[in-house]
């Protein structure tokens, strides 16, 4: 839903979006593209998560001698903000192929634009290896990341909204005297971080997505300055906040999620450790 409203044509508002892509595709439609994020999520979480903690335990190292001492706030910023960098170049062939299969059956109404050679509304992609295979052969390394730019600036203060709130809210609520947070602290800290993340990503998420669907039929945007430009000409400001709600709706339970994963494994690790290792 969210690459539709934000990269397709004439969806409207989320529930118009829903109806439609029901009408035209059924239950199917609605699982376009989930087959590659599926299968690199692990990996992605893996790199981001352990880039955040590692950044966070060397400043510690650095500043007060102790990688298990407390970050800082500008530590955990610092930290958010490499692990955002690093992010992109695992995301962006994903978030690509990802795109790509969504929007490869979408009709294409933009008169003045160049027209590659397969009609716009049919299907250009077999599947996810195809799909990364065909980008490869017709624009090379350049093509694969393509919205690098904007996904970084989508990413680095996406992260800094992701990893900060979390830790700051899981404090909050976490009951006065405890050593560490329970998990349904963990899990109402990581929704919310979600959520908050999700609301200051979009303007530069519809950015990306728009980039990263250009090139199935057409060519409109030279690059990421231009797609702001021609955006806002063309639609208004309020085009940068297409697909907020679904962005923040879904932000929470997978962010939940995610943080909750993360940390109980991490205590599932350590206690594996003290016990093999007293």
């Amino acid at each position: 839903l969210q690459t539709r409203l934000q990269a397709g044509q004439g969806y409207g508002n989320t529930l118009k979006c829903v109806l439609t892509v029901y009408r035209n595709e059924s239950l199917t439609g609605f699982f376009k593209g989930m087959s590659f994020p599926l299968a690199s999520i692990g990996i992605y979480s893996s790199v981001v998560f352990g880039v955040f903690s590692n950044t966070q335990r060397f400043l510690s190292q650095l500043r007060h001698g102790d990688p298990a001492a407390a970050p800082s706030l500008a530590d955990m910023t610092l930290a958010s903000l490499v692990a955002g960098v690093i992010s992109v170049g695992i995301g962006t062939p994903v978030e690509l192929v990802k795109i790509r299969l969504q929007m490869q059956t979408q009709p294409y109404t933009k008169a003045n634009a160049k027209l590659n050679s397969t009609a716009p509304g049919s299907p250009v992609y077999r599947g996810p290896i195809h799909c990364l295979r065909t980008i490869l052969q017709k624009e090379g390394i350049p093509g694969i990341y393509r919205g690098n730019v904007a996904m970084l600036l989508r990413d680095v203060p996406g992260y800094c909204a992701y990893f900060v709130p979390y830790a700051m809210f899981c404090d909050w609520i976490t009951p006065h005297g405890s050593i560490a947070p329970n998990p349904f602290s963990i899990w109402v800290a990581g929704g919310v971080a979600g959520a908050v993340s999700w609301a200051v990503c979009t303007p530069m998420d519809v950015v990306k997505s728009r980039l990263q669907a250009d090139g199935v039929y057409s060519n409109q945007y030279k690059g990421t300055i231009d797609c702001m430009l021609q955006s806002y000409q063309n639609e208004g400001l309020k085009v940068f906040f297409r697909g907020l709600l679904v962005n923040t709706i879904r932000g929470f339970p997978s962010s939940a999620a995610m943080f909750l994963g993360y940390e109980l494994s991490l205590k599932a690790m350590k206690r594996c450790q003290s016990e093999t290792n007293p």
